[in-house]
């Protein structure tokens, strides 16, 4: 474990020597970059051989005979921290050219110093042995990320964008300390152990106070106001590291406290597949209705936690009756999507951020043709597309496969149990149909066609240290859907933190069946692969003549009569329409020779139209109203301090 703890202090470095060296603006970069990009392979390899132990590690920290700080790291814990350091050491090494302007070094400087403290606190959090640890890392997390959110806080969108995330963050610790509290009452431990002693009523009250509070971590409908706002606004590299593996720490949440009050109940299952029913139908379905970019993206990752959660709640159901393939499954293909949503969506991120990076826009009706003029960007979106729509040979597939095998094998279950895994079929097919029109219109769009502004026309990518990351995810996302055996062992491993019983299941039968995908998908690929170069050879020495796109019949078609998002998407979001709230904003054309007029259309959020009337808007009173305590005088606030410290002397 100690390698471990190397590596954090690796990336901490990185953070405070940038913000030490924020005078040459190179440096305080390569810095910040090197060392990251260093410990953080140094965990991920840590983490990898902790693995192997057959014990879990543990260490415990204590200060002063007063702040006990515990860490434990199980093979859920390690399953997690592989994901948190594979998305970290890309995303880090994404930002060196994508943090390019040097206008102001400090800015920058904070930022690497944030992303640091964002790493090493997700890593500690999941790594954490009591709720006091646990808590402690949670704030960290919420609140580096916060700095990271508001980075350009010129613009007053970015901080609403932050202060909305705050608000919902804080929201959520409050479900948190109460679900915490609970197990303090009853047990007089702050230490995360086993909890099936308390009371079934107990527990699923304390589950479900967990459920809200991570849930609103993990972007579930309707706590996921704040995600569409934050990532728009964030840098790139952050949105990677925040969709990648951030918002999967609720998740984590979630399973870890499944596990310790080993519920044995069908309301647990119930409740996370109904959560991920919605969340990934909505998602989908006002992903689709988005223009911008990062925000489709964003809506994107609700969808994902869906299938995540639907996942999970079979395996839940599964364990309730009874049934351990089917719970091993659920598990194991709900991880697995995890790990797989890391990677495609930190890729497609990378490639939104290099879009945005390159044409300083990301509405998609101002883009088009991207993909003559930024090819290894373009094929970078089209394999993170082809992943997250679950089509073979990448990744997405197998975890969606898993997640599938499942739901059919708990078809036997009577009635609720029936009715709950036929619908998380249906579902994950509607699911899967929704992703597919999403990215089919982003990547229409935005990389094809004919460029519809000069910043489209004039795009280039520039900056290997951005083309790389983008190519190994690319390659990785290709890699885990043709040989997926070793990382469905991994999610093996981690569903074992869950129930032991999970590792010692007889999956030789199913590891043949992936075999046989695998082996399906190499050839499918090997095909495409051939069929590329017999049409390269049989095209050499030919003339090959260019001419616009047929016209249907318009003697001069332009960049205006092609498709945009809002036409794509128009039928399929008429379909769900008791879903969507659509605002349409079109004059009525008046007169022979009507004068310019304009069409804007907006797919509405339910729950921001009626959450953040009652959550958001109070909470963003009452910190105007408490704005009076900020006001620069360091007495007073060296006064706060000390009445603090002396009204803690009283539970000391």
């Amino acid at each position: 474990m100690l390698v471990f703890w190397v590596g954090l202090l690796l990336i901490l470095l990185g953070g405070v020597l940038a913000l030490l060296l924020n005078r040459n603006f190179m440096w305080l970069k390569l810095t910040a970059v090197v060392l990251t990009a260093a410990g953080s392979l140094t965990g991920l390899g840590a983490t990898l051989s902790l693995l192997n132990k057959a014990a879990p590690a543990t260490i415990s920290i204590t200060y002063l005979h007063l702040l006990s700080l515990s860490f434990k790291i199980d093979g859920l814990a390690a399953f997690f921290l592989i994901c948190i350091f594979g998305v970290a050491l890309p995303a880090v090494i994404y930002s060196f050219h994508y943090m390019h302007r040097a206008e102001n070094p400090l800015a920058v400087a904070l930022h690497y110093l944030f992303f640091s403290l964002l790493i090493i606190s997700m890593a500690l959090l999941v790594s954490a042995a009591d709720s006091i640890t646990f808590m402690l890392f949670w704030e960290l997390m919420s609140l580096s990320s916060f700095f990271l959110v508001i980075h350009k806080h010129e613009s007053a969108d970015n901080r609403r964008a932050g202060y909305l995330y705050l608000a919902f963050s804080q929201v959520g610790a409050m479900f948190l300390l109460a679900a915490f509290g609970l197990i303090y009452g009853h047990t007089g431990t702050f230490g995360l152990g086993n909890l099936s002693g308390l009371s079934q009523s107990v527990r699923l009250l304390i589950f479900i106070l967990a459920v809200i509070g991570f849930g609103s971590k993990a972007g579930v409908f309707p706590l996921h106001v704040w995600l569409p706002q934050a990532h728009p606004a964030a840098p790139s590299p952050v949105s990677a590291v925040m969709s990648g593996v951030m918002i999967k720490t609720g998740i984590y949440g979630i399973l870890r406290m499944y596990a310790l009050l080993n519920l044995n109940s069908p309301v647990p299952g119930g409740i996370m597949l109904i959560a991920g029913i919605i969340t990934g139908v909505l998602g989908g379905v006002y992903a689709l209705g988005q223009q911008d970019l990062k925000r489709l993206l964003a809506y994107s990752s609700m969808e994902n936690i869906g299938i995540i959660l639907i996942g999970l709640g079979l395996g839940m159901l599964g364990v309730s009756a009874g049934k351990p393939i089917m719970a091993a499954f659920g598990f194991v293909g709900g991880l697995l999507h995890v790990l797989n949503h890391a990677a495609f969506k930190s890729l497609l991120f990378m490639a939104a951020g290099m879009v945005q990076h390159s044409t300083g826009t990301l509405s998609m009706d101002a883009l088009g043709g991207l993909l003559k003029k930024m090819r290894l960007t373009g094929i970078a979106f089209l394999m993170g597309s082809l992943a997250i729509a679950g089509l073979p040979p990448f990744n997405g597939f197998i975890s969606e496969f898993l997640v599938y095998f499942s739901g059919f094998h708990g078809t036997g279950l009577p009635r609720h149990g029936f009715v709950l895994c036929l619908l998380a079929i249906v579902s994950l097919a509607i699911i899967s149909g929704l992703a597919l029109a999403v990215f089919t219109k982003a990547l229409g769009v935005a990389f094809q066609g004919e460029p519809r502004s000069a910043a489209a026309r004039s795009a280039t990518e520039k900056g290997w240290t951005m083309l790389l990351p983008m190519s190994a995810l690319a390659g990785l996302c290709l890699f885990i859907g043709l040989m997926p055996k070793a990382f469905i062992q991994l999610a093996v491993q981690a569903a074992a933190g869950l129930n032991p019983a999970y590792g010692g299941l007889p999956l030789e039968p199913f590891m043949e069946l992936i075999g046989q995908i695998s082996r399906f998908s190499m050839l499918f690929l090997m095909l495409l692969i051939l069929l590329l170069a017999l049409r390269s050879q049989l095209y050499q020495g030919k003339t090959v003549t260019k001419a616009g796109t047929w016209g249907c019949g318009f003697t001069r078609p332009n960049t205006r009569m092609q498709y945009t998002g809002s036409s794509f998407s128009a039928s399929i979001l008429a379909f769900f329409r008791p879903l969507t709230k659509l605002t349409e904003d079109h004059p009525v054309i008046r007169g022979r020779f009507p004068g310019a007029t304009h069409y804007l259309s907006k797919v509405n959020d339910l729950a921001e139209m009626y959450l953040r009337p009652v959550i958001v808007n109070p909470v963003l009173a009452l910190f105007d109203k408490l704005r009076w305590i900020q006001h620069g005088d360091v007495h007073l606030y060296i006064g706060y301090i000390l009445l603090t410290i002396v009204v803690l002397l009283f539970f000391v």
